[in-house]
């Protein structure tokens, strides 16, 4: 008991409980004064809310957006011409043989484009011109056409004389002998030929009278 005023007056006695009761409303206390404190900053002062909004805000680029870069020229552009194909008929060739008498050959076309890239990318081309720079040759192809004719008929052994032909004519047998006369003529033989026989030597029988190159043709 403590003494004011030589009047005694009594202070109460503070528990466990009560201690802790107190300790925890003098926390809150501080917390709300720390609290209004930093609202007050932030409403007095606008420019410290501002500076930190520009500074979190990203700053634009100062480097302004490359110009395309367009280019046109021209480009010359050299192509095949195919050749073309053709046949025609021989008659030094055997029929249903044939051959390439004139080889075919391409020729060349030259193309002019107008070209325009955008940044290196092609992005038009247009023809302007177009012309040949080599004619093509067309390829040729022989077909036979020749037949050959039938073999010569066996020809009749001529009468008389001592048997074989004489090689001085061909296409028929003038027998060999000491004189041979046409079949037919004013001749006395001994031997006579009959038929037409083509002189290919000497006409030693003479009978290649009007001097056509054939034996008894007419002339006996």
């Amino acid at each position: 008991m403590t003494v004011v005023n030589d009047r005694a007056v009594a202070r109460p006695r503070l528990t466990r409980w009560g201690r802790s009761v107190s300790m925890l409303t003098a926390v809150t206390a501080a917390l709300l004064l720390v609290s209004g404190c930093s609202s007050s900053t932030s409403a007095a002062d606008p420019a410290a809310t501002d500076n930190a909004r520009r500074v979190s805000a990203p700053s634009p680029s100062a480097t302004p957006s490359p110009t395309p870069v367009v280019v046109v020229s021209e480009q010359s552009v050299t192509s095949a011409v195919p050749f073309e194909r053709a046949t025609v008929d021989d008659a030094t060739i055997p029929s249903g043989q044939s051959r390439i008498s004139t080889p075919g050959v391409d020729g060349e076309k030259v193309s002019v484009f107008r070209v325009t890239t955008i940044d290196g990318v092609e992005s038009e081309r247009v023809l302007i011109s177009e012309s040949v720079g080599r004619a093509p040759v067309s390829e040729v192809t022989s077909r036979g056409t020749f037949v050959a004719p039938p073999p010569p008929a066996p020809v009749e052994k001529a009468s008389g004389g001592g048997g074989g032909c004489d090689p001085n004519y061909a296409d028929a047998c003038v027998p060999i002998d000491s004189d041979v006369d046409c079949a037919g003529g004013k001749g006395n033989g001994p031997s006579y030929f009959d038929g037409v026989a083509r002189v290919v030597g000497s006409d030693i029988y003479k009978l290649d009278g009007d001097g056509d190159g054939l034996a008894c043709n007419g002339s006996r």
